[in-house]
């Protein structure tokens, strides 16, 4: 009956053992190559499998953007304002996440503002567009019977001053640039009234044209709903120009040919790029903004505090590694070579689990590894103590093991949980660093309670069930 237990258990901690070197494997490669290398080494399909797979680091330790908004809710009714900021949170996470953001930051703070924390991103003004723009979309058509030449002072370009519209008009521009890269802002005179939102869109993609050198364009799919009504409108409208307008500006305003009664519609022109183009199909396909935002500040954290961080981290853990790896050596003799490799299978195990689930480390995560080092021997110091007790009653040494394990689990138990729970609640309320921390004690936790009572009881069942030992060195 034991060996056969001892079969089992030994199957279940080369499995753990495997799985958790196999995830770490990866983050291994990543950063044994410098930024020039992956590229001269690395296949871009290898570069995206071990950039996925790999351990991903926090803000505070890869660098990224931190962008405090203010969600503004003066046009907003009282019967929506309870609940406008959650929502504006939801859209804002969604966009982020469809971007392709490993462990984003998005927390309410106070009762206007939002905290975005985005690691690893460095091109600032097309984070902060992404996640301020409201993207609210309207089809309108333009008035090309009026003349916008009345309304436009030639000499700035804008609208002049105390100008009165035409009843049911107004004026909106298309931005693009020259050559030369000068902005140009081309007015047209709009008839006001929206004949569709972007409410009714089903998706959106980007695309590329087969007859403009490859020029990305957007294809927008309408809801059952949006189709009949956008079919409608390119019906009663031929040859007319419809403008799509994004946030009160007007992108591309195309002549309607024909009657358009598949239910999608195509968005080209306007300049666009690889970037602009996949961003307007993101926006567009998670929604428009439920108010708007207002960017208060941004800060952009360089790596190079990261790095450093990382680097003591790793110092640190080391040093306190050897200090727990000598004392148990020195005050449990040769049990305290078990528990030193159950410590480092704890490691790995720790290290594996975040890596197969994609857990961030951030600079307090690494302070959570560094507990769980001293935490990993503790419930390995219990049962010792518990087994030393036994064996000066008399029993024999598999007795007293036996005995010194069952002991002590009620109190490895207690004490983990109550310490689990902790980490737990950090994980729920916290954010950032804080989840970090969380995450790294929560798994830390789980793998020592594995090691300490699955591994190193293991060890000592298999040295029992092989040799004749009378007396245990502990």
């Amino acid at each position: 009956m034991r060996r056969k237990s001892i079969l089992w258990r030994s199957l279940l901690v080369v499995v753990v053992v495997v799985l958790a070197i196999m995830s770490i494997i990866p983050t291994l490669k990543w950063y044994s190559y410098s930024d020039e290398e992956r590229l001269e080494k690395l296949t871009s399909a290898e570069i995206k499998q071990l950039e996925e797979r790999k351990i991903s680091l926090g803000l505070d330790l890869q660098g990224g953007i931190r962008v405090v908004l203010e969600v503004d809710t003066s046009e907003i009714p009282a019967a929506q304002k309870k609940d406008a900021i959650d929502r504006v949170i939801a859209k804002i996470r969604t966009r982020i996440d469809e971007f392709g953001v490993s462990e984003p930051t998005v927390a309410k703070e106070g009762s206007t503002k939002i905290v975005v924390e985005l690691p690893g991103i460095a091109d600032t003004d097309r984070a902060i567009d992404l996640i301020q723009s409201t993207a609210y979309l309207e089809f309108k058509l333009l008035d090309e019977k009026g003349d916008i030449t009345r309304y436009i002072d030639p000499e700035t370009g804008k609208i002049v001053k105390d100008v009165i519209l035409p009843r049911g008009r107004e004026i909106l521009f298309q931005y693009g640039r020259d050559e030369y890269g000068k902005v140009l802002k081309k007015p047209f005179l709009v008839k006001s009234k929206t004949l569709l939102t972007g409410d009714m869109i089903k998706d959106a993609r980007m695309n590329f044209s087969s007859s403009t050198m490859g020029a990305p364009y957007v294809t927008i799919n309408f809801n059952k709903k949006g189709g009949k009504i956008f079919y409608r409108i390119t019906s009663q409208h031929v040859n007319e120009r419809l403008a799509i307008i994004l946030d009160d500006v007007i992108i591309s305003a195309p002549v309607i040919d024909e009657p358009i009664p598949s239910g999608s519609a195509r968005i080209s022109g306007g300049g666009f790029t690889l970037d602009t183009a996949s961003d307007l199909a993101l926006k567009l396909r998670t929604g428009a903004l439920p108010a708007p935002v207002i960017v208060l500040h941004n800060q952009t954290i360089g790596p190079s505090l990261g790095k450093d961080s990382i680097y003591f981290g790793a110092i640190s853990i080391l040093i306190g590694g050897v200090f727990v790896i000598l004392f148990m050596l020195f005050y449990y003799k040769a049990s305290g070579l078990i528990v030193n490799f159950a410590l480092f299978l704890n490691l790995i195990i720790v290290l594996g689990i975040m890596t197969l689930f994609h857990f961030t480390l951030t600079l307090p995560g690494i302070a959570g590894l560094i507990l769980t080092v001293g935490m990993a021997v503790d419930a390995n110091v219990l049962i010792f103590e518990r087994t030393k007790e036994e064996l000066r009653l008399g029993k024999t040494v598999g007795a007293a093991i036996d005995a010194g394990f069952k002991k002590a689990w009620v109190t490895i138990l207690d004490a983990n949980v109550t310490t689990l729970i902790a980490a737990l609640v950090l994980f729920k309320f916290g954010t950032g660093p804080i989840k970090g921390f969380a995450v790294t004690l929560s798994i830390g936790i789980l793998a020592s309670m594995f090691t300490a009572i699955v591994f190193t009881k293991l060890a000592f069942d298999i040295i029992l069930n092989n040799f004749k030992v009378k007396k245990l060195s502990i």
